[in-house]
């Protein structure tokens, strides 16, 4: 996630300059062979051009409204894990009487976060940090989860007999739920829980199932391969029938205009096309960084910062003063 004002400019076009260099290209070769070849055969109407455009401008609108609409899940279902996380925290601190019952119970949630946001940045087939523009932002940034394994991080919480069993498991975190929901069923039968506490405690521990299971199906299910897909045959087609739309239009301009440029208007299709497909291909790109709010992108959901958060509320609920500390933008870049 971005924390700060807005990206640069020069950011942006250096995240971008692929773009820009392919598109340089694609712009100079008709231009060369209409004006020095004199080909000029290969100019086609405007009209086909601008009604390919229109609906270009259509379908990538609706993808990154899409795109962002994934997003703004996810964000709101961490949000949602950060409010059932304090309610957590605050009923088995409260409720249960045995302070390492307790203590347990909170830890284990912490490991629940740990292996849920490691789950979530497995890399899928279809995700697209590892695409060469977004691999070289990494060194803008940090992610947790690759600077570490799971296994050091669920040290911090749980014993090596409990991490050694659970590593064996494919979904962790789902284990470490029903690990917990074991040990309030327990609690129920020893007395130190009564049917109404463990009903409450049962009902957050169900809404983290739902939490996680929503988390899952953001990071398993990709934004549509067809409407992805159509979404950049379309970019790419305008983009290559831009420069041969626009050069009859820019070749009329040498009837009134004097000097140096008459007679080689049409050079400015170069410029002006490179420009107007800068902005398609770069809407394109955004889009597609905010498809999977998982992935380890710039643009991700801060899951290791909330998971951070929670911690520290947790741990101070517990009257511990020995707190990590919090996860600060590098770049104004938190994950």
């Amino acid at each position: 996630m971005h924390s700060g004002k807005s990206y640069h400019i020069g950011e942006f076009i250096i995240w971008t300059r692929r773009n820009i260099f392919l598109l340089f290209l694609i712009g100079a070769v008709p231009v060369v062979l209409f004006d020095v070849f004199n080909i000029y055969w290969i100019a086609i109407p405007w009209t086909v051009v601008a009604l390919l455009g229109t609906a270009t401008a259509f379908i990538v609108g609706f993808k990154n409204t899409q795109a962002y609409n994934r997003t703004w899940e996810a964000r709101q279902i961490w949000g949602a894990i950060v409010n059932s996380s304090r309610s957590w925290g605050a009923m088995s601190k409260n409720m249960v009487t045995d302070d390492a019952k307790s203590k347990e119970l909170i830890y284990r949630h912490f490991a629940w976060l740990t292996a849920l946001r490691y789950q979530m940045r497995d890399s899928r087939i279809w995700e697209t940090a590892s695409k060469s523009y977004n691999k070289e932002y990494r060194k803008y940034y940090r992610i947790p989860e690759k600077e570490t394994t799971l296994e050091s991080e669920l040290a911090k919480y749980l014993d090596q007999e409990e991490i050694e069993a659970l590593l064996k498991n494919k979904n962790r975190a789902t284990q470490l739920l029903a690990k917990q929901s074991k040990l309030l069923r327990e609690l129920l039968d020893s007395g130190q829980l009564d049917t109404f506490q463990y009903i409450e405690m049962q009902k957050v521990l169900n809404e983290f199932f739902d939490h996680q299971g929503k988390s899952e199906r953001i990071k398993n299910f990709p934004y549509p391969r067809q409407f992805a897909t159509i979404n950049t045959f379309f970019i790419r087609l305008f983009c290559f029938l831009l420069p041969f739309g626009m050069l009859f239009e820019f070749s009329k301009m040498n009837d009134y205009v004097e000097g140096p440029m008459k007679g080689h208007m049409v050079w400015l299709v170069l410029p002006f096309s490179v420009l107007i497909s800068w902005v398609f291909t770069s809407l394109e790109q955004v889009g597609e960084s905010a498809e999977n709010p998982f992935e380890g992108s710039a643009n991700d959901v801060p899951i290791s910062q909330i998971s951070r958060t929670i911690e520290i509320d947790l741990r101070e609920m517990l009257g511990e003063t020995d707190l990590p500390e919090p996860l600060t933008p590098m770049n104004n870049i938190v994950l």
